[in-house]
């Protein structure tokens, strides 16, 4: 008698959880694609692929983000942004730079220079202005490291008009740990001639490719025309690549350390994350005009 009722409240505790979960909203999940599109690199013709993410509630053209991932090649930072972006009402186009180059990442496994990507970027760009489901005056980008650096790029004329003319351009940047001291110091990392969309620098106290004053410095030294566009936030306690899901590791890098070279530690801080999280998607409503 005493296993029977036992059993029976068991079966009840397990029933009275199933249905209180089951009561609980379920948020939608987005419209996932795997498609490809071509690199605008006349020179060297490339392939390139990615993620298409489409909010699951979409209704007339959306907004959408193109993620550039970082040097070690696509991982965890991408989707993590992806699906706050995704439950904002913004689609997310993340693309695989390394693939049809044959490079598997780091820093001995990646193009010479970032300008040799920027084509991809733009040819997504490219590729989302043409989906009816995407509003073309609504795409923005974003990135991580090699891919912070794509996202300062394309803010700028030059690079913008060299592969879209004056017709198509990003509407908004937000460029994490884009290693802040080597613009305008190295040819072709110039970062003047703006587009005049917003861009939204996020780095980190203890980034060891810079020092924590560099992005500031870097913003303060532009016009005070252009400062009314572009701003930078710098997280206490945060390394290099603070919203990594994967172990704490360290790597070296010759652009580190000022472009002297050295070692830099990448350490998860789910803090920091949490609030770069809410400041990303935050900037990108606000650029689209979201509520």
């Amino acid at each position: 008698m005493r296993f029977r009722l036992r059993w029976a409240t068991f079966l009840a505790a397990v029933a009275s959880a199933f249905f209180a979960l089951a009561a609980q909203p379920v948020e939608p999940y987005p419209k996932v694609f795997y498609v490809t599109y071509p690199s605008l690199d006349a020179a060297r013709p490339l392939t390139v692929a990615g993620q298409l993410r489409i909010p699951a509630d979409a209704q007339g053209k959306v907004p959408a983000v193109v993620i550039i991932h970082g040097s070690a090649g696509v991982d965890s930072r991408g989707g993590y942004y992806a699906q706050a972006l995704n439950k904002a009402g913004i689609a997310t186009l993340e693309i695989d730079m390394w693939a049809p180059r044959g490079f598997l990442g780091g820093a001995a496994g990646r193009p010479k220079s970032v300008p040799e990507t920027l084509p991809d970027a733009y040819g997504a760009l490219k590729f989302l202005a043409s989906q009816p489901v995407i509003d073309p005056g609504r795409i923005g980008i974003m990135g991580f490291s090699w891919g912070g650096v794509v996202s300062m790029l394309t803010a700028t004329k030059p690079y913008t008009e060299k592969y879209l003319g004056t017709q198509l351009k990003f509407a908004a940047h937000a460029p994490f740990y884009p290693v802040c001291w080597v613009y305008n110091r190295v040819p072709s990392y110039e970062f003047a001639a703006f587009t005049g969309a917003p861009v939204f620098i996020q780095a980190g106290e203890l980034d060891t490719y810079d020092t924590p004053e560099t992005c500031p410095k870097l913003v303060a030294s532009l016009p005070a025309s252009v400062q009314q566009f572009i701003s930078a936030k710098v997280y206490p306690g945060a390394t290099h690549a603070w919203d990594r899901l994967e172990p704490a590791i360290k790597v070296q890098d010759p652009f580190s350390h000022l472009g002297k070279g050295g070692e830099v530690e990448f350490v998860p801080n789910p803090e920091v994350a949490a609030q770069s999280l809410e400041a990303l998607v935050q900037f990108f409503k606000q650029a689209f005009g979201l509520k």
